[in-house]
């Protein structure tokens, strides 16, 4: 008489650290994060959370981690088959301005609670079984308990899975579709532009400019003074046009220069490495190849790639913006302190997200084979948590010029 097979049940539950910790890092040792195109084969973005599951929300004002635990039985052995991790925050959402086309600096900003659903894994072995499903509708049900209007996620454009599972499954929308830039921390510094001034900015200013000038941008966090005082963050910095005076925020602000630009640097180094995996030997070598020629001979410039093949830190740049036929300029030259910090602390790339039709997005230098292009989905939960105000549906509502990357949740 042949038995029946097992019945597999599945358990969404918190995550314990003691109980758990193990079963999490061998289900992210097995998933691939992202892709690179590498010529002769595909090229996977490794993650080592050095230790620490809860990394990647640690800093997020509200914050849960979700186990999927399969067991074929009471008495059988147990086995984490995916995991989820969910935070909830207040952003802007849009502007009173919205539905009439209308936006300026002057329009009352719209601020929403959200959920942000990431690092949603799930283990080889138990795809196709509805684990993540599971895992995204027991997040969902957590970020309506917080009071959340809308549940949003970020992807890779061509990770086709996770696309479908998302937009089909899950019942979200398509919405924007930022893009990742990369660039690699030469083995030489990079000179200053003699036509830039860079005046490094207090939290305290950093908010005041970033309130000013964010107010009415996508997603900028109500909450923009816990991310600039938070350990991780190593600075903001302001570029001018060189001859112009700094005297106070309160200055600039109420006379800013024709031109300006705006970014601050968060250090991922400190939370989690990349590696990536899968590269031919010839690449890796040719890589090898400028490192050495650039340590014989800095002065030459020659733009070496790092060793991305063993595990390495990331700067992350975020408030990105600015103003002015001269912005593209003076981000580049911001860039180019940011890669100077990056060098000295020892990471691999900088990077950092923009929108696509961020105005200074044409002064951010990167390499195209190191970035993405993302893809972001969003879904509203559920009526009655409010009207929407002037916005209506932000689902529905179009995509604007700039976007604010929340550097908590990398």
């Amino acid at each position: 008489m042949v038995d029946a097979p097992a019945v597999v049940v599945v358990v969404v539950r918190a995550y314990d650290d003691a109980r758990d910790r193990v079963g999490v890092e061998e289900v992210e040792r097995a998933c691939e994060v992202g892709s690179m195109s590498g010529g002769g084969g595909k090229m996977c973005l490794f993650t080592d959370l050095l230790g620490d599951p809860l990394c990647r929300i640690r800093h997020s004002p509200d914050s849960l981690m979700l186990v999927a635990e399969t067991a074929t039985g009471p008495n059988s052995s147990t086995e984490i088959a995916g995991l989820v991790r969910g935070c909830v925050k207040t952003v802007v959402s849009g502007t009173a301005g919205t539905t009439q086309g209308q936006q300026s600096k002057d329009d009352d900003p719209i601020y929403t609670k959200v959920g942000y659903i990431l690092g949603l894994r799930v283990s080889p072995s138990h795809r196709r079984k509805g684990v993540g499903k599971k895992l995204v509708d027991r997040m969902e049900e957590w970020f309506r308990q917080r009071g959340a209007e809308y549940s949003y996620m970020a992807t890779e454009q061509d990770n086709e899975p996770s696309v479908r599972l998302f937009t089909g499954r899950c019942g979200y929308a398509k919405f924007r579709t930022p893009s990742v830039l990369v660039h690699p921390v030469f083995r030489h510094a990079l000179k200053p532009s003699r036509r830039v001034s860079i005046v490094e900015l207090d939290a305290r200013e950093a908010e005041l400019l970033y309130r000013w000038h964010f107010a009415n941008v996508e997603f900028f966090p109500a909450d923009i003074d816990a991310v600039l005082s938070n350990d991780l963050s190593l600075g903001t910095f302001l570029a001018l046009p060189s001859g112009a005076q700094w005297e106070s925020v309160e200055a600039f602000l109420a006379s800013p220069p024709p031109s300006w630009a705006v970014l601050s640097v968060w250090n991922c180094m400190d939370a989690f490495r990349l590696e990536v995996r899968g590269a031919p030997r010839l690449m890796r070598a040719a890589a090898g190849a400028t490192r050495l020629v650039d340590r014989a001979a800095p002065w030459l410039g020659i733009p070496s790639i790092p060793n991305l093949f063993a595990p390495f830190g990331l700067y992350f740049l975020y408030g990105l913006g600015g103003a002015g036929p001269d912005a593209p300029r003076l981000a580049r030259a911001l860039c180019r302190e940011a890669h100077n910090m990056a060098r000295d602390g020892g990471c691999g790339v900088v990077a950092t997200e923009v929108g696509a039709c961020e105005p200074v997005r044409a002064g951010v230098p990167h390499w195209a084979r190191l970035g993405a292009e993302d893809l972001w989905c969003i879904k509203r939960l559920a009526d009655g948590y409010s009207t929407g105000g002037p916005l209506g549906d932000w689902t529905k509502a179009p995509a604007r010029h700039s976007i604010f990357i929340d550097p908590r949740e990398l």
